[in-house]
């Protein structure tokens, strides 16, 4: 396997990024930039074998300069939504920003999506190659105390899996919850079709009802007899049109699921995309407890794409391994608390094949 290196541009305060190219022994090749940590494409191949980006994002890096929605980023320090942008930890209370209405959104106005990492280590062997991130984030960063060291790292395999490993460090308590908000079509990009004829297994029997702002009411609400049931194959089109009150305050799906699990932090299947027209199948493994299933609702044809494509509503669909949003906020959530000694541990891995 190969890792190639090229420039890719450089910010509006100068300082260079670049692109890394990762390449299988099957000729499928995902591409990562240094700045947010971005998976700029991910191309696999089709029943036919023919290969097709499945993310959406933009041809050039000046696009990842423009206001966007996280196309493929690392989300930090909080990945999802804090009520009202505070938050309280061993007795003091936290203001970050409120960038999504009254509410704090995926790490604030310049989150891990909007800096240039540190590249900690380029690596490959016969059957996988890996790149390394780091970042620091100083104490106050956005609000959010404790300089945190952030790494992430990216490895590619032979069997088509992007493994992404997630570890932190803090010297301060703090509260994280990272994530990567990649876009995915696995008709391709370049498609221009929406993702309501892919079908979605999400292996959770509950989600966490949003409420006003899509903040989650602490309720833990099974998901059998609603729309959002997807313990078998369904459509993503099939419901998402039902007049249900999680849908109607979503324009479509964008809850948390709370993911079926045995042991907390085990590695387990979270979620199966099955793509009929092209026959490519995403699988999506984590030790997250929750994930974020979101269909590009916000998406509304403003954004000119990769080949000049126009991204309307529902273009792509996101898979995001995260603890609960708000948890912060909400004490009978799993924890996001990281204090000094301990370490941060994430793992998520997006497997692709195809089926006949």
């Amino acid at each position: 396997m190969t890792i190639e290196k090229q420039k890719f541009g450089h910010t509006h305060d100068g300082q260079v990024v670049d692109l890394y190219t990762l390449i299988n022994d099957r000729g499928s090749v995902v591409t990562i930039t240094n700045y947010g940590g971005i998976i700029v494409s991910i191309l696999v191949p089709d029943r036919q074998g023919v290969l097709a980006d499945v993310v959406l994002g933009f041809d050039s890096f000046e696009g990842y300069l423009t206001e966007h929605p996280y196309f493929g980023a690392i989300i930090g320090r909080y990945g999802n939504r804090i009520a009202g942008g505070t938050f309280t930890l061993q007795g003091t209370e936290y203001t970050l920003a409120k960038n999504d209405g009254d509410n704090h959104l995926h790490g604030g106005v310049t989150g891990f999506d909007k800096v240039v990492w540190n590249v900690e280590e380029i690596a490959s062997a016969a059957d996988e190659a890996r790149l390394t991130l780091r970042y620091l984030s100083s104490d106050g960063e956005e609000g959010y105390p404790g300089n945190l060291v952030v790494t992430v790292g990216y490895t590619f395999t032979n069997d088509n899996a992007v493994k992404i490993e997630y570890t932190a460090t803090t010297d301060r308590a703090t509260v994280l919850n990272l994530t990567n908000h990649s876009y995915f079509n696995l008709q391709g990009a370049l498609s221009g079709n929406t993702v309501l004829e892919h079908e979605i297994m999400l292996l959770a029997d509950q989600f966490t009802p949003g409420g006003a702002g899509l903040i989650p009411t602490g309720e833990l609400r099974p998901v059998q007899g609603t729309p959002l049931d997807f313990t078998k194959p369904t459509a993503i089109g099939a419901r998402i049109q039902e007049h249900y009150d999680q849908l109607l305050a979503a324009g479509g799906y964008d809850q948390n699921w709370v993911l079926n699990k045995e042991q907390a932090s085990a590695l387990t299947l979270a979620a199966k995309v099955y793509e009929p027209l092209s026959g490519r199948v995403m699988e999506v493994q984590t030790t997250e407890p929750g994930i974020q299933f979101y269909t590009g609702n916000f998406l509304d044809g403003s954004i000119s794409g990769k080949g000049g494509v126009v991204y309307q509503k529902h273009a792509g669909l996101c898979l995001e391994t995260q603890h609960f949003p708000n948890s912060p906020n909400q004490p009978e959530f799993p924890s996001t608390v990281l204090k000094p000694g301990e370490e941060y541990t994430q793992t998520t891995i997006y497997s692709f094949s195809h089926q006949k």
